[in-house]
């Protein structure tokens, strides 16, 4: 059963923070780019690099082309303060042209981990990201 405020009964942070992040996931594994950038401040910085919201979002148009059913599994959620760090097992089908390789039909699987730190308006801040991209190449060469 879920933690609640003794006082007023609502969510916890750490409720609140599960919440946020499951709705954006849900938004990332529909590929829906305008409601993913509802959830970043303007700029939001990747990698310690000041991003603009459409352009956070244009870096998945290349990937979800190459691999339409692009999923992201969450593995390990830690929420830590106002940071959630995440583990997800990461699936799709090479049905396009992905760094130089013609579409394989090939099932992929990668890894992926990723820190975000959560902001004033519950807006993802920053985020620390890692992708094993080279796995996703040798599965499709």
């Amino acid at each position: 059963m879920a933690a609640k405020n003794a006082n007023s009964g609502s969510l916890t942070k750490i409720e609140e923070y599960r919440a946020l992040y499951d709705s954006y996931l849900e938004h990332c594994n529909s590929h829906n780019f305008a409601a993913m950038e509802a959830f970043y401040t303007s700029p939001l910085n990747v990698n310690d690099e000041p991003w603009d919201p459409k352009k956070v979002t244009a870096q998945f148009g290349p990937l979800v082309t190459a691999f339409p059913d692009w999923h992201w599994e969450v593995k390990h959620l830690t929420i830590e303060g106002d940071y959630l760090a995440l583990h997800f097992k990461v699936t799709g089908t090479h049905k396009g042209a992905f760094q130089g390789i013609e579409a394989t039909g090939r099932q992929i699987t990668t890894s992926q981990f990723t820190l975000y730190h959560v902001v004033e308006g519950n807006k993802f801040g920053d985020v620390w990201d890692l992708v094993d991209i080279e796995s996703v190449v040798k599965q499709i060469s």
